[in-house]
């Protein structure tokens, strides 16, 4: 039923895991896709916690090579499609009524970060490394910034949504978007002890503490959301975007032409 991912069920947990280590798990829509429907599947059975893992040395890249160019030629209605369907993602591993755990074994890049860091716990290896790195090649980081913002403050999203800078898992967690740095041959383990713990502890407790957390945001979420929508489809008819794009796939440095 998926290529893109492993779906494995033991007890009352669900393990999902990123399954295209050769390309470092890049999100490509087949991704995204799949990502919906498993979460669809894990919230009709009997599931008290999901552990989010990724297969390889890394966690998630950001978009796949293909999909990037495929968005430089797409047409605006495409590009908003396709951002709303980023957004729907994002929104729902925030609101998802049971608890997240990601396991972030590597690099974890742009809309990977955002997976990553939108879990509700986020343990990952010292190696781990985080960023939101869209202006770096003429993109927007418009969707994350939503949720980024609400998670660790105004000034500190600026930093990293402005600059596009990579983070060590040390200041990831310093941040406030790590939860927990857990040694590699660790990681699974301890994420199967919290997993464990969430487990034991009441799931009406859980699932009603859940839904007021997102509904206490979920309004203003929902409008930011929609602006953010349009502004990742705008983005992408900009002539920097189109450099930034051409001249990553190039691997040769931007010339901006965009004021």
């Amino acid at each position: 039923m998926y290529s893109a991912l492993l779906l494995d069920y033991e007890k009352e947990r669900a393990t999902l895991t990123l399954n295209r280590p050769e390309k470092r798990n890049a999100i490509n829509p087949a991704m995204i896709a799949e990502l919906l429907t498993a979460f669809d599947e894990i919230e009709k059975k009997k599931v008290r916690v999901v552990i989010m893992a990724a297969a390889g040395p890394a966690f998630c890249a950001g978009m796949d090579l293909e999909m990037l160019s495929a968005i430089a030629k797409q047409s605006a209605q495409e590009n908003q499609q396709d951002s709303r369907r980023m957004a729907r993602l994002f929104r729902r591993i925030w609101s998802f009524p049971r608890p997240i755990i990601a396991a972030v074994n590597g690099y974890a890049l742009a809309g990977g970060c955002g997976i990553a860091t939108l879990c509700d716990f986020t343990l990952a290896v010292p190696e781990a490394c985080f960023g939101y790195t869209e202006v770096r090649i003429g993109f927007l980081p418009a969707i994350v910034s939503v949720f980024l913002a609400r998670q660790i403050g105004d000034k500190r999203a600026r930093d990293l949504l402005l600059t596009g800078r990579k983070v060590s898992a040390k200041e990831a967690q310093q941040l406030g978007l790590v939860s927990e740095i857990v040694e590699p041959d660790k990681l699974m383990s301890r994420a199967n002890e919290l997993a464990d713990y969430l487990v034991e502890v009441s799931p009406g407790s859980l699932s009603r503490a859940k839904r007021l957390l997102v509904t206490a945001e979920q309004a203003g979420v929902d409008a930011d959301l929609e602006r953010a929508v349009l502004e990742n489809a705008r983005i992408r008819c900009t002539p920097d975007f189109q450099e930034g794009i051409a001249s990553f796939l190039e691997k040769r440095k931007p010339v901006w032409k965009d004021e």
